[in-house]
This record gives structure tokens, sequence and C-alpha cells, in this order.
């Protein structure tokens, strides 16, 4: 008999997802175009840059036929930019997520819209970690994509993999201890709201387990306090019929 798996994905399936990002390579190699599921790469023509899938890159990091390119976000000035907001701008809310790309209209220059507006793009389908994406802002898989380039190319990293690593996980911290206090809102009688916006896939995974705790533990406490209500009004009911009779109403 097969046990119940738990609710979510766990980190190993998270991490898998996030390979299907798409990252920037510098190749060093010509290789043609590669025929996958998603549809075909772009040939690689040294130096010119090309977007490839996160696993591809690492792949090919591995074999020495390509460098990649860090996102802008992961740039010390960038990170750096983000725990000050994180913890001096707005200690009570995550950072945003990145904003959907724009696209300027040659026929008015100085104007720009964004692309797909008739759409509500949600964060795992944004281009948040290519050399074009923009600084300052956390993607879904910002956490799972930094742990995978630091391990498989650290070596193409805008600056000491060690001085990256103290930023993330001063970063991790305090979105943790902000992902702790935000479920103050759920303890209410009743339910209450939480609000995820920017937070990173990796962190609900890590969180889903707590959440659903506090959310189990507040159910119980509503559900015993109402059965204590009714049994007390139950009581005074029957006590209210009691003194009734006795006083010949």
């Amino acid at each position: 008999m097969a046990l119940p798996l738990p609710p979510g994905l766990n980190h190993a399936e998270v991490a898998f997802l996030a390979e299907m990002e798409m990252v920037t390579v510098v190749p060093r190699q010509r290789l043609e175009s590669i025929d996958l599921l998603s549809g075909k790469t772009p040939p690689l023509r040294p130096p010119h840059r090309a977007e490839l899938p996160l696993w591809l890159a690492l792949l090919l990091k591995k074999q020495r036929r390509a460098n990649i390119v860090p996102p802008p976000w992961l740039h010390p000035s960038s990170l750096t930019s983000i725990i000050h907001r994180e913890t001096k701008e707005d200690p009570i809310t995550f950072s945003p997520p990145p904003p959907p790309p724009a696209h300027a209209n040659p026929h008015s220059p100085g104007t720009a819209r964004r692309l797909h507006e008739e759409a509500n793009l949600s964060s795992p389908f944004l281009p948040s970690c290519t050399a074009s994406a923009p600084a300052g802002y956390l993607p879904y898989h910002w956490l799972e994509v930094a742990e995978a380039l630091l391990t498989h190319a650290g070596d193409d990293m805008p600056a000491a993999a060690g001085d990256v690593r103290s930023l993330l996980r001063d970063l991790v911290e305090v979105r943790a201890a902000k992902m702790r206090s935000s479920t103050s809102a759920l303890e209410g009688f009743g339910g209450g709201l939480m609000s995820l916006r920017g937070v990173g896939a990796m962190e609900l995974a890590e969180s889903r387990g707590f959440v659903l705790g506090v959310v189990d533990g507040v159910r119980k406490i509503g559900a015993s306090a109402e059965a204590a209500r009714r049994e007390e009004e139950e009581m005074g009911g029957g006590g209210g019929e009691e003194s009734d009779e006795d006083m010949g109403i």
C-alpha cells in the first residue's frame, strides 16, 4: 500500500522546476540548434550571447563550452539594495516581483507599453534570470537559481562567491523571519489573509509546513471555541425554561 504523499512540492522538485528558467550564456564553441520539447534552442556562435534553459547552460558550463552571465539581481549591489528595502524601507511586506517586460513603440519615441497587457503574467513565466532582467527584483526561483550558479559557475559571478553567498544568507534570514511574523494575520478567530506577493518557490516549500500548522491550530481553536459557545447557549436556554415553569408562566 502506497503511503500518502505530503502536500506541495519538496526541495528537490522545486530545484528541478527551476532548471527550466532561461539564462544568458556566452558560448566558447560553435553549437548548432538542438530540438527540445520546449522548442529549438538558438545556434551558438561565439562570442554572441544566447538564452538557454538553466539545465542546458550548466551542462555546457561543465563541459567548458560556454560561460554563464549572472542575472543583474545577483550582483552584490542589487542584493544589498534588496536587503535594505526588506529591512529598512518596508520591514513588513516582501520586495515586489520583477515587473513584466516593456516594449518600445518605434512610431512613438519615448513611449513604451507592457508586453501581453491582456494577460496577467505571474512570476514563474517571466524571463527574470537572463542578463536583460531588471536589477533590484527577486524572481520566483531566485534562491534555486542563485544556488545552482554559485555551485557550478562560481567563477562567472560578478564578485567573490563567498561575498555573494553571505548576502544571500542574510537575505534568506530576513525573509524567513518576515514569513514567520506574517502568520500573525492568521491567528484571529475566523481566519485572516496573508499576502504572499514576492515570495519565492523555495520559500513557499520551506514554509508550507509551518504555515499549514498555524492554520490548522487556528482552525482547532476556532472549532473548540464554537463548541463551547454552543454548549453555553444550550445550558443557558435550558435554565431559562426551568425558571419559567417554576414561576408558573
